[in-house]
């Protein structure tokens, strides 16, 4: 039987810890998970999972838990990791990046980089810091929170899609049969739903219908997508015209979306569900905000394309005054 892959997971929230559980649970990987603040509890007393698709799991841990990320050493292969995954969230304008943070545990030209992020653009500075690495792009659908240090509440299906992102250092063939193999080893475990999904663009715009809409909507307002859809007009005369712009960005740069894809958006988000998006949650507990790369660049890619976007830049820049705010208040500096 072959080894298993050794797999560096940095970010172990919701979707983070759903992810290593199905990498263990298939028995192909084994998982190292870097943790921040949950890291006590999490050693101590490991993470509790209430999970849709696992159900009620007490004290689980990966193969091993760390509070720093490890220094391979190229002369000894036990320590090489095969796959980091970044389930972080995507904040670039805060020191150190990402990048630099798992840069001591990247082995040049072996180590796959799995962005399990959102966002748009966000593999433009891996493909610079790491040119001889296979760099895959992960998106998810799953809602999957920390609910408390160390228990995560699972309450939609893991939908992964998994694609490469274009490294025009290697060869083609070789990415892709990377990322189908990544896909085999998360999926062994059986409880997920993961698929290799080559166009990347258009599966990332496609989420930007409603990262870039209802994620800031949601967070500015206070008010959850299912309340916000009876609201008053804020669906038709605020989230509505957001997700056409979103179209229109994308259209202009190149990706085609469906044309049901704003319908199907908001009938993906139930009024009786009144679902409160990833930034909603990071504004009530005053944690900085994800908006650059879910909003920004949709913004910048605008203004290349010459396309007019009103909401989407009163939309960043509201967020961008709070995350100001926020940073200001916690002492952080940001660029």
């Amino acid at each position: 039987m072959p080894p298993k892959a050794r797999v560096l997971l940095v970010g172990a929230g919701g979707i983070g810890t759903i992810a290593a559980l199905n990498l263990e649970r298939g028995g192909l990987a084994e998982v190292t998970c870097v943790l921040r603040s949950n890291y006590e509890a999490v050693r101590s007393q490991g993470i509790e999972i209430i999970s849709c698709e696992h159900g009620h799991i007490k004290n689980w841990r990966p193969t091993a838990v760390l509070n720093v990320i490890p220094r391979v050493r190229k002369e000894d292969s036990s320590t090489l990791f095969d796959y980091i995954i970044c389930t972080t969230k995507n904040i670039p304008e805060v020191t150190p990046s990402i990048c630099e943070i798992i840069a001591p545990a990247v082995t040049p030209g072996h180590t796959v980089i799995v962005l399990i992020q959102n966002g748009l653009n966000i593999e433009k500075p891996f493909l610079s810091h790491f040119p001889q690495n296979v760099i895959l792009s992960g998106v998810s659908r799953c809602d999957a929170h920390e609910i408390a240090h160390g228990v995560i509440e699972q309450k939609e299906e893991d939908d992964l899609h998994i694609a490469a992102f274009r490294n025009p250092l290697l060869e083609p063939d070789t990415q892709q049969k990377t990322a189908e193999q990544f896909v085999r080893i998360y999926g062994a475990g059986g409880k997920t739903n993961v698929r290799h999904e080559p166009n990347w663009e258009r599966d990332r715009w496609s989420k930007l219908v409603y990262n870039a809409t209802l994620n800031p909507i949601c967070a500015l307002t206070g008010v959850n997508t299912g309340d916000l859809q009876i609201a008053g007009s804020a669906l038709d005369r605020l989230v509505i015209p957001a997700m056409q712009e979103v179209v229109k960005v994308s259209k202009a740069v190149g990706v085609e979306l469906p044309d049901d894809i704003i319908e199907t958006t908001i009938r993906k988000n139930p009024m009786e569900r009144k679902i409160a998006p990833s930034m909603q949650k990071d504004m009530e507990k005053g944690n900085l905000l994800e908006h650059e790369n879910l909003i920004g660049e949709v913004v910048r890619e605008a203004q290349k394309q010459g396309v007019a976007t009103p909401v989407l830049s009163v939309l960043y820049e509201l967020c961008s005054a709070i995350q100001w705010r926020v940073a200001k208040e916690k002492g952080i500096r940001i660029s």
